[in-house]
């Protein structure tokens, strides 16, 4: 059995690889766990050991096919409690990943899919992150940019936002970005900023921000082709 720091790394090495980073640093995980490098060496070693990751020195590492179980797995529980908090508990979208990080280690699968089942299956979260099936499939994703990549006067839907972290959630919970919401892309800076028109009114964004938002062309977001 995986302790729930383990089970930590191996969903922070998933979610590098889901967005596309290769080999993830020991530095990167520091970050994203807020642990000191050796500590996070000595917990790949053991992840190293038991077979979950392929690690190799000064290059970083990789799940193998038995860790990116375990991540899919730990990511369902995550995923659907964002999204049970969410429908039936009025928890804001832009709150939800903490206290979802802090319950996903103690549902089993059987009340997971109970609470999948409640819910309707969602393929999606709140973040509009896909969610695994019982299966462990993860739903295939549309074919999507990200917002730092969109063209002045182009217009967009949001189909998915990368970010984990609680401001940045929140801040842009508070400008009225979220999941599925129409922008239209006003100005593109070349000094790092992106002003896009919401339902709230004009937003500038830093392109760092930006950069975490995935975006569909609007007339394609219900499907319909452009």
């Amino acid at each position: 059995m995986l302790s729930a720091v383990m089970e930590d790394y191996i969903k922070a090495i998933y979610v590098h690889e889901e967005d596309g980073d290769g080999r993830v640093s020991t530095s990167a995980l520091a970050d994203d766990l807020e642990v000191t490098a050796p500590t996070v060496s000595a917990t790949l070693k053991t992840l190293e050991e038991r077979d979950l990751i392929d690690r190799k020195e000064y290059k970083g590492v990789t799940l193998t096919e038995e860790g990116e179980l375990v991540a899919l797995e730990v990511l369902r529980h995550h995923r659907i409690l964002e999204t049970f908090l969410t429908e039936r508990f009025d928890y804001d979208w832009a709150d939800v990943h903490r206290e979802a990080d802090r319950l996903e280690h103690y549902v089993s699968e059987e009340l997971t899919d109970r609470i999948a089942e409640t819910l309707g299956n969602p393929p999606v979260d709140p973040h509009g992150d896909p969610i695994p099936d019982a299966d462990l499939s993860v739903p295939e994703g549309r074919e999507t940019i990200r917002l730092a990549e969109a063209e002045e006067d182009e217009h967009v839907t949001v189909h998915r936002i990368h970010d984990q972290d609680d401001a940045d959630l929140r801040y842009l919970a508070d400008v009225g970005i979220r999941p599925a919401v129409e922008l239209a892309v006003v100005r593109v800076a070349p000094f790092g900023m992106i002003t896009v028109e919401t339902p709230a009114g004009e937003q500038s964004l830093p392109t760092e921000i930006a950069r975490l938002i995935e975006v569909v062309p609007a007339a394609a977001a219900d499907g319909t082709e452009t």
